[in-house]
């Protein structure tokens, strides 16, 4: 997979992230089949940044729930957002992560 491609199936797995719910960059990795390309996850991100329509790239965190992209968003917007939709998050840290947890490999295989 090139890394081209490899972007684009993160987007395509990040717009599939329910209102609601949060995943971790790592989980997202892994359902793509590659465990330890978390952190190209995250660059795949903030690659999307310039056109974030319609990419709810806020409901990506680190895997203890760390709003770890919140930089990407320009001050609180990253909390702001998960707020709007439920997600409780003090000090940069998602409340009852474990509850909020979206697991693509469960939610889509």
């Amino acid at each position: 997979m090139t890394e081209e491609n490899f972007f684009e199936n993160v987007i395509e797995v990040v717009k599939l992230i329910p209102k609601g719910r949060v995943t971790s960059y790592g989980a997202i990795a892994a359902y793509l089949g590659t465990r330890s390309s978390a952190r190209m996850v995250g660059w795949a991100l903030n690659k999307s940044h310039p056109n974030p329509k319609d990419i709810p790239a806020h409901r990506v965190v680190n895997r203890i729930g760390l709003l770890t992209g919140k930089f990407n968003f320009g001050g609180e917007r990253m909390s702001q957002l998960l707020i709007s939709e439920g997600v409780m998050v003090e000090n940069d840290q998602i409340i009852d992560f474990v509850k909020h947890f979206w697991d693509p490999i469960k939610e889509l295989i």
